[in-house]
């Protein structure tokens, strides 16, 4: 079953690591100020396979850059290590808007696609689900490879023996798993 990523009162129930990015992303008032964009956070807090340097990922639909740009850079230009920039990824115009907390680097990360549609929310809910399915096993050998400085979907495809680009091969499990 799919589960709920897109508020994220799940967090405070989880693990100390999660407790404490809920506690961050509201004591900055994140998702909140990125309302108008509908953020999700996505990556692997959400779905306990971080490491101790894994950011909060949030994800944002935003049709025009530039005006995106200028938003963040007004709300958020003052915190730690602010950067901002637009590049292109697969070909989609996309703006990433980095900082530090205390605890957390932020990455906020835009596209002109709405945000349930968007790869790395897709990606998500697909790795949600093959850990459910496969167990605890699996979640440690995931966060091993990680940790070793695999990223996480290639280290998805490695464990599932997936070949071709890892993130076109993990997205053909969307519709087998959630049925």
């Amino acid at each position: 079953m799919i589960k709920n990523f897109k508020k994220i009162n799940y967090l405070k129930n989880g693990n100390q690591r999660q407790k404490l990015a809920f506690y961050e992303i509201n004591k900055h008032q994140v998702l909140e100020t990125l309302k108008q964009y509908s953020p999700i956070l996505v990556g692997t807090i959400p779905i306990d396979i971080d490491i101790p340097n894994s950011d909060l990922d949030i994800i944002c639909e935003c049709k025009n850059h530039s005006q995106f740009t200028k938003y963040i850079r007004n709300e958020f230009g003052n915190k730690k290590d602010f950067k901002i920039y637009t590049t292109k990824k697969n070909g989609v115009d996309c703006t990433i808007a980095e900082f530090k907390t205390d605890n957390f680097i932020f990455e906020i990360f835009g596209q002109n696609i709405p945000t349930d549609k968007q790869n790395a929310y897709r990606h998500m809910i697909v790795e949600d689900l093959l850990l459910s399915k496969k167990g605890n096993d699996f979640k440690n050998k995931i966060k091993e490879l990680k940790t070793s400085g695999i990223k996480t979907e290639p280290a998805f495809a490695k464990l599932l023996g997936l070949t071709g680009n890892p993130y076109v091969e993990l997205l053909k499990f969307e519709h087998k798993l959630s049925k």
